[in-house]
């Protein structure tokens, strides 16, 4: 039988050359749990397989889950977007380059609806980007906003993959959710004064808005504002449960789903269908992800099993390195391996992994964990694999990859540099959980 570091080698191994053979997740996870309890503990342990799947279906946090997605779901649906979309369009005004602040924030609030950068990437790409392009705008920099934009998805609460990882890492759900608020605000403003900075050296980048735009009236702003009022109360609420601490995850993201069934019937989208078709919706991507992590846990049991994880720690205890290039080493690793593979997969294999290592450096698991989401979402705006450029590109059918390629690494390194100022200042991170 295969222990230690082996064993961990061996297991990720087959794990990534399944997926990258086109296996779904959780089939690849199934196949190498069957195939290890086989092996190691013979026909008694299938039990134990059973047994762990049962433990991980009926955990109480992954409920959050489908409430998140549910709310995003109703709100999709009941004409918010297009309010949003018309109501900061109107606020933003007339500004050089306005599109692109449109973009930013449009990517900024969609991703709280969304939670994953594939889906706002794709959005935007089919109803704003093309547009953009025909006024004139620079196709690469819109290209980067709208990428640097939906990568914000995991930050913004509410975060599916935030919840995601606190599960797996045993880290304050509610503090990794509310930890996104402040850094994804500040990459935000990191985009826009990029944006414009570009802008004031070239103005070629940005055509005039005259004739395009009108400055708008303060009627104009006040009723966009009053337009915004359901949707900022869904969200807001959500947040503010949250980090006043009356409600767990959970109970806030159903406060979300009441809230968006009110904002509904404001818009007047409110119906059975809209329930329906939602319902529906929600259920097929919550149980996609349940399926994985339910066929996924045994897999970081097995590891400790085979004294995988112990041998791992205690290779890394007599390494000779600072904290920091540790740190470092296991930021490297995530960032290159989702350019390749899905973001949940990843976070399964390898934070299970990673615990044992982080309680030997002793370092702040709610930083970290932050930290390691952006680098994961980095990995996927990255070329020439990142899966959330092809998402954009399947979206805008007159551009070429080529030209995506190019507008996604000015964007790639302003993450970057947002990360080390996280690392510096690790502060924006942790202020807000501090209060809960």
């Amino acid at each position: 039988m295969l222990e230690g570091i082996p064993a961990i080698v061996v297991g990720v191994g087959l794990l990534l050359g399944l997926m990258l053979l086109g296996l779904p997740v959780f089939i690849a996870f199934l196949t190498v749990n069957l195939l290890a309890v086989g092996l190691m503990l013979g026909p008694s342990g299938y039990g134990m397989f059973i047994a762990s799947m049962f433990d991980t279906t009926t955990t109480n946090s992954l409920v959050t889950i489908p409430m998140f997605i549910l709310m995003g779901e109703i709100l999709f649906r009941s004409n918010a977007v297009d309010v949003l979309f018309h109501s900061i369009d109107t606020i933003v005004g007339k500004v050089r380059g306005r599109q692109y602040v449109l973009t930013v924030l449009l990517a900024t609030i969609f991703s709280t609806l969304s939670g994953a950068a594939m889906g706002v990437a794709a959005m935007l790409s089919r109803s704003l980007l093309p547009t953009m392009v025909a006024r004139g705008y620079d196709s690469k920099l819109a290209i980067g906003n709208i990428l640097a934009g939906a990568s914000l998805a995991p930050l913004i609460p509410p975060s599916i993959l935030a919840i995601i990882v606190g599960m797996l890492a045993g880290v304050s759900i509610s503090g990794l959710l509310i930890a996104g608020i402040l850094p994804g605000l500040m990459f935000a403003v990191l985009f826009l004064g990029y944006t414009f900075i570009r802008v004031r050296l070239d103005p070629s980048l940005a055509p005039s808005d005259e004739g395009i735009r009108k400055e708008p009236s303060v009627g104009e702003v006040v009723m966009a504002l009053v337009q915004l009022i359901p949707f900022s109360i869904v969200i807001i609420s959500v947040i503010g449960l949250i980090l006043m601490g009356i409600a767990t995850p959970t109970e806030a993201g159903a406060m979300g789903v009441l809230g968006a069934l009110v904002t509904a019937a404001i818009y007047r989208r409110f119906s059975l269908s809209l329930i329906k078709d939602s319902t529906i919706s929600s259920a097929r991507i919550a149980a996609m992800i349940l399926i994985i992590m339910a066929t996924s846990k045994l897999f970081s049991q097995l590891l400790a099993f085979t004294g995988g994880a112990t041998a791992l720690t205690q290779l890394v205890a007599g390494l000779d390195v600072a904290p920091w290039l540790m740190i470092f080493l296991l930021m490297a690793l995530p960032f290159i391996l989702c350019m390749f593979i899905d973001q949940i997969a990843l976070m399964l294999i390898v934070v299970p992994i990673y615990i044992p290592i982080l309680n030997n450096i002793g370092v702040d698991p709610l930083w970290f964990w932050l930290l390691f989401l952006i680098n994961i979402t980095v990995g996927g705006m990255t070329p020439p694999f990142g899966y959330t450029l092809f998402a954009l590109k399947s979206g805008w059918e007159d551009g070429r990859l080529a030209e995506v390629f190019s507008a996604a690494w000015p964007f790639v390194f302003i993450f970057i540099l947002g990360m080390v100022l996280l690392a510096i200042f690790p502060g924006i991170v942790t202020f807000l959980p501090s209060l809960i």
